[in-house]
């Protein structure tokens, strides 16, 4: 078997090509672990990067792109650009597309000050669990009228009361991100009392931990926390952490928050979040130093994550729709004389690294080709240079972006950057677990408001599905409407094509052929071999395999 070592380079030299195809023109902003800024919020997901225009979209003006990784365990792998993670995300939805588990969401309540984004990062690192999102209610303020941002600078508003969060924003904000949905979460800027223009993208948590003093004083929260933990902290204790806080990292002055504290956060205290403490779970004496509470709130975790894990039968996946007929939703290239002879050049095991390439290369335009032909069009009238009217088609749509699994997806970019100008592209990044056989999520970035788009989803080949399953249901939620994602591969099995159009039926799988067996091995039966390998010249040892799908078997 691939030892560790080898796979770590196997992903991180993936995304490296990755980094490289970039345009250095476009402003980014650096990868980073999950961690809590100011606002309180978790991280952005890997979104928004190279754009490409096709010729079909209108003209798009650049967009900065801001980035990040909403995952919170420590990084095993990093790049000079990127954090790349070894601990995926298993799958989260069932062999039907339909998310099976919602997300484990811990509700931290307790006074201002009282250590709970403390404990909930002590959590975090004793859960050593892959994708964590820590999301604070700190970044659920409401936006301040004129008057009341008046207040707010004379210390006079009470940013304690319940009035002043948005809790219509935050339970369809939390409610989404339990479905495991792509969410957007406000930045709150403490020293300008408003909400800054980019907010923050969270996607992928199994676990969710959300904290905040009012965390309990909501019905429609309480019914989506899981567990609840009241963080139980002296009041001088609070009183001496709230001055260092407010002082130091948003510059308030000393008797502004002894002021703010006496008028407001005390009585507040005292109203709404001490009551709730009967609602709790558990409740955590002097906070974060607490390591016996602290343990048993994390073996309880632990407890409920194993009780929601479903496992997947691949041999299952592969014999559930033995004898049924190709669904309608799949399209296969016409077998011209040129089509079969370049197969014949890329199945044949003799084929040379160089024609191997360029006849891929060539079977890729022919399908990137194809696939456009599917796209809905509208009519549209252009003038010609000599006067008169052309009756033509434009793109019935807002845009077109490209989206690759990782690493043999990404072989056909260039065949997609070669026909639509200008288009945005994304990557996914899927291994498999060798321990559960399962895919696993590892990397993912889409561009920013993707939703709208049609989404051509590339990968080289597909033979259980398993991979194009888990993009799919990536995409799907980040808003992307399944009848606008195109699945394309240069070959795919009949267990592949079955397994995702049962279910996705509305996706569009196109492809240059369709081979009707696989192996024991899942290797599709004639196939073509590992394309990644012949493709970038690497060699899989004998008792490895990473399949056609980018995962390792």
């Amino acid at each position: 078997m691939r030892t560790g070592a080898e796979r770590d380079e196997n992903m991180e030299a993936a995304v490296k090509r990755a980094e490289v195809q970039k345009d250095p023109k476009e402003e980014r902003e650096e990868d980073r672990p999950m961690s809590r800024s100011d606002s309180g919020s978790g991280e952005d997901s890997l979104d928004g990067l190279m754009r490409r225009n096709c010729p079909l979209t209108p003209s798009l003006s650049p967009r900065k792109r801001t980035t990040s990784q909403s995952k919170t365990e420590p990084p095993l792998l990093r790049t000079n650009k990127r954090t790349i993670y070894t601990a995926g995300r298993p799958p989260w939805y069932n062999v039907t597309g339909t998310t099976f588990k919602e997300a484990f969401v811990i509700g931290l309540c307790g006074g201002s000050a009282s250590g709970k984004t403390t404990v909930a990062n002590k959590i975090i690192e004793a859960l050593d669990v892959p994708w964590v999102v820590l999301l604070s209610m700190d970044s659920f303020y409401k936006v301040l009228s004129n008057e009341e941002q008046e207040l707010a600078a004379k210390n006079e508003y009470n940013f304690d009361h319940p009035d002043a969060f948005d809790f219509e924003l935050l339970v369809n904000v939390l409610r989404k991100l339990k479905k495991g949905k792509s969410v957007k979460v406000p930045v709150y800027d403490f020293t300008s009392h408003c909400r800054r223009k980019e907010w923050k993208t969270v996607y992928g948590a199994n676990v969710v931990i959300f904290e905040g003093i009012l965390a309990f004083a909501n019905k429609e929260l309480l019914k989506l926390l899981d567990m609840k933990v009241f963080v139980d902290t002296d009041s001088d204790i609070r009183l001496v952490r709230r001055l260092k806080r407010d002082i130091s990292e948003r510059g308030r002055d000393i008797g502004g928050v002894i002021k703010q504290y006496n008028k407001f956060v005390k009585p507040a205290f005292e109203q709404y979040i001490e009551p709730t403490v009967q609602v709790a779970d558990i409740v955590v004496p002097r906070g974060g130093e607490n390591f016996v509470a602290l343990d048993l709130i994390v073996q309880h975790v632990h407890s409920q994550l194993e009780k929601r894990k479903l496992r997947w039968d691949i041999s299952a996946l592969a014999s559930a729709h033995q004898g049924q007929p190709l669904p309608k939703t799949l399209s296969v290239m016409e077998s011209t004389p040129q089509v079969r002879g370049m197969h014949t050049i890329i199945r044949n095991k003799e084929t040379n690294r160089d024609e191997f390439i360029f006849y891929s290369k060539r079977l890729m335009r022919l399908l990137i080709e194809h696939a456009l032909s599917f796209l809905p069009l509208k009519p549209v009238s252009v003038e010609t240079p000599q006067g008169t009217i052309y009756e033509g088609k434009r793109l019935s749509g807002k845009r077109i972006t490209g989206v690759s699994i990782l690493r043999a997806g990404e072989t056909m970019e260039q065949a997609l950057m070669a026909v639509c100008k200008d288009i945005r592209l994304g990557k996914i990044l899927i291994q498999t677990n060798h321990d559960t056989g399962e895919p696993e999520l590892h990397y993912l970035r889409l561009p920013k408001d993707i939703s709208e788009d049609y989404v051509i989803l590339m990968d080289s080949t597909v033979s259980t599905g398993a991979a194009a399953l888990m993009a799919v249901r990536v995409l799907l939620d980040h808003d992307v409407q399944e009848d606008k994602i195109f699945l394309l591969s240069l070959l795919m099995a009949e267990m592949g094509v079955h397994s995702v159009a049962y279910a996705f039926p509305k996706v569009r799988i196109i492809t240059t052929a369709v081979d009707k067996k696989v192996n024991d091995e899942f290797h599709i039966i004639p196939g073509i071999g590992n394309f990644g390998d012949r493709y970038f010249g690497t060699d899989a040892p004998s008792d490895w395999y990473e399949s056609d799908e980018g995962m390792d078997y």
